[in-house]
């Protein structure tokens, strides 16, 4: 395989690049020096030579996505040089992941249908208690750093319950933060908490930064119950963003008395749909069958430190189990959205988009289960921010290879773009597929050197397995580049 100075690329969109060679190719087909330099080799760092650590760093971390850097670095010296990078005040959080946010925002304003999806997480490190200048975390009593990701996905097609299929773009933003003080719950009056900064403005921040989306394109910004207040979805309405948010108050009606959770209860039924339910901790994935209602309502606005804010409009959409199985708690989603949903059809849209809400959970399960981000021992806040902003971006790499199986799984996988090397071995290990190799095939046959069996009631392999089947095939590729062997 090419080094990742012989090789240039350009931009293409929606996490794609273009090579010298004119192959369209995903960041997470590339080696990882590849990778490494095409993220970070542009991060003005204020000196070349932090800016070459951070691309090493970034390389060594993608080849053993542990989260502690001696398991990285086995060479003291390059270790000494990430210890030093991570001590350095100008390689922050903002500098080093400059360069990935602007590209995937830019990558957004292109033709096409995106999706903005937002949740906070802790990150603990309550068992290092070396570790200094952390924040509470959980029920205060464990100490660690909060993360709020924003992940912005490109819709690529929808399947028959109108679920969105996608691949993952980027960061559009992330913030990570340590949590100071004592708690002031419970020792402050409602308008002294609403005149202060909270951590409440979080959530859409990001889109404040930015300009709306061109005509030719959509982005949609979903989120949990959390970010169900006025400021989210007055942030979208003011740069022309959908949103889909699911709802945790009931609000009080501005043009009828009432409230919204008992007007929509008598909305006219619309129709059934099937929901798939991940699984989760204490209950198995299953199906469940939920009766859809719409309606549009006109809500109170809130009193903030400005005076009382003009009501607004939003479109509701309630889904609601039936018969569900016995133990099992029935799924209620309430959702606001700026989305059409009076028809059967627009709702299940609505609905399908929240279901796309899990994969940004799905991002925070790579960061912690597969590149290992609370693992770190450093003894300074400041340097684990420095560590985790590369590895939210590791992170990515790890997680969309299970996206392009999902999302594209037909398109070819050009060899030459894949590695001729690469592709070669898992060919003489398992031979070519009927229909040449696609990325569904390929990252089959990747997942299979990482232990996955491949049976036809195992359905598409976990991104852990194709991520330690993908470590072990770059191994061979290397071994043979050593030997000489091409």
């Amino acid at each position: 395989m090419q080094a990742a100075d012989t090789l240039n690329f350009a931009w293409a969109g929606s996490g794609w690049f273009l090579t010298d060679a004119g192959h369209v190719m995903h960041t997470t087909l590339l080696t990882p020096a590849q990778w490494a330099q095409l993220e970070f080799g542009s991060a003005q760092l204020g000196d070349r030579r932090r800016t070459k650590r951070l691309v090493n760093l970034a390389t060594h971390l993608a080849q053993q996505p542990g989260g502690t850097l001696p398991q990285a670095f086995p060479d003291w010296k390059e270790l000494k040089g990430a210890y030093r990078l991570l001590s350095q005040g100008k390689a922050g959080w903002e500098q080093i992941q400059r360069v990935h946010v602007e590209r995937t925002q830019a990558a957004c304003r292109q033709a096409g249908e995106y999706l903005l999806i937002e949740d906070t997480t802790e990150l603990d490190y309550t068992g290092h208690p070396a570790t200094e200048e952390l924040g509470q975390i959980g029920n205060e009593g464990g100490r660690g750093l909060l993360l709020h990701s924003t992940l912005a996905f490109r819709v690529q097609s929808r399947s028959e319950d109108r679920r969105p299929q996608g691949v993952v773009v980027g960061l559009f933003g992330q913030q990570c933060w340590s949590r100071k003080g004592p708690s002031r719950r419970g020792t402050e009056t409602w308008r002294q908490r609403v005149k202060r900064p909270r951590e409440s403005e979080r959530w859409a921040a990001v889109l404040t930064q930015v300009q709306g989306p061109p005509a030719q394109s959509r982005w949609i910004y979903i989120a949990d119950r959390e970010a169900d207040f006025y400021v989210p979805m007055q942030r979208c309405g003011e740069r022309g963003i959908c949103f889909v948010i699911r709802a945790y108050r009931d609000r009080k009606l501005s043009q009828q008395s009432g409230h919204l959770k008992a007007r929509v209860a008598r909305v006219p039924l619309l129709g059934r749909m099937a929901v798939e339910l991940r699984s989760r901790p204490g209950q198995s994935a299953r199906t469940a069958l939920v009766e859809l209602r719409a309606c549009a309502m006109q809500l109170v606005g809130p009193w903030r430190a400005g005076g009382r804010q003009p009501d607004f409009e939003v479109n509701v959409v309630e889904a609601r189990e039936v018969d569900a199985p016995a133990g099992a708690e029935p799924l209620h989603w309430l959702l606001l959205t700026s989305l059409p949903c009076g028809t059967l059809a627009e709702a299940r849209a609505v609905i399908g988009y929240y279901t796309a809400r899990w994969w940004v959970e799905e991002y925070h399960k790579a960061l912690k289960t597969g590149v290992g981000v609370e693992q770190s021992q450093l003894e300074r806040a400041y340097r684990l921010e420095a560590l985790v902003a590369v590895l939210a971006i590791v992170a990515l790499r790890l997680l969309n290879a299970k996206w392009l199986a999902r999302a594209l799984p037909n398109v070819e996988v050009d060899a030459q773009v894949f590695g001729p090397q690469a592709l070669e071995i898992v060919e003489k290990k398992f031979g070519r597929p009927q229909g040449g190799w696609t990325h569904r095939s390929v990252l089959i046959a990747t997942a299979r050197l990482g232990g996955f069996l491949a049976r036809k009631h195992d359905g598409m392999p976990g991104w852990q397995t194709i991520w330690r089947g993908w470590q072990r095939l770059m191994w061979m590729c290397e071994g043979l580049e050593a030997l000489g062997i091409t």
